[in-house]
Formats: structure tokens, sequence, C-alpha cells
């Protein structure tokens, strides 16, 4: 489950604070979460990519996105499993599945097994580790 590689993009805290909002820094750099139904991408379903607010790396497609009730964005699947790492997370109480992007270690959120078919996922992301990019589709 765990990736044991180096993320490609390895910055320092202070350059990742300059880069970052400080809500996109407490997010993605120290692993925090945005009040559910208050996130840019919560109700939001045009066509295009979802990229990760660090780096760039592509994420999801919004023809994977679906409302699911839980107050943050929602997808079925992700655009390649090569882009994303998923780690144990026993923190908040509980065991969960976080998703960081691999590229940055970016935290992007978690997933659960109860989304909708093909997959039967639901990856629950911060709208905070997103950057939506319109496509030609």
């Amino acid at each position: 489950m765990e990736n044991k590689n180096k993320p490609e993009i390895n910055l320092t805290n202070a350059e990742w604070k300059q880069k970052l909002t400080p809500q996109q820094y407490y997010i993605t750099r120290d692993k925090g979460t945005e009040k559910p139904y208050t996130g840019q991408y919560y109700n939001f379903f045009e066509k295009g990519i979802y990229t990760c607010v660090c780096c760039g790396n592509e994420l999801f497609e919004s023809d994977t996105k679906f409302e699911s009730g839980c107050g943050w964005p929602s997808f079925f699947d992700v655009y390649s499993n090569k882009n994303v790492t998923l780690r144990e997370d026993k923190s908040a109480g509980m065991i969960r599945t976080e998703i960081l992007c691999k590229k940055c270690e970016a935290h992007l959120g978690h997933v659960f097994e109860d989304g909708p078919p093909p997959t039967g996922l639901r990856y629950c992301i911060n709208s905070e580790s997103l950057k939506f990019n319109t496509t030609s589709k």
C-alpha cells in the first residue's frame, strides 16, 4: 500500500509555505481537512482534470466525479495509479486509507470502499489540495 520511494519534489517547509496559501499548506503538508460543504470543488461539475495544487500532477478526471453527499469532492477513480500513493492512516482514532500525491506527497484526503460502480471506491478529497484545469473533452 505504501510507496517506499522518495517523492520527486521535496521542498522544505519554508519553501512550501512560500508556494501555498496557509489553508493549502495546512491541508497538503500538515494533513488537515477543510470543513464539509465549504470547498470550492464540492458542488462543481465542469469538464476537465483535477491536478495537485502543490506540483501539478494529474490526479482525477471530471468524468469520475460524483455527488456522494459526504461534503467533499468525491471521485470513483484516480487519473492514474502511478500518480498517487495510498497509506494506512491511524489518526483521529480510526483506521483509514490516506491518499497522497506520489510526485510531492501532498495529503489529498482519504479513500473509502463505499463508492459507486465500476470501482466501488470513493476518493474523498479536499478542494484545497486540488487545482482544476479545463480540457477539450
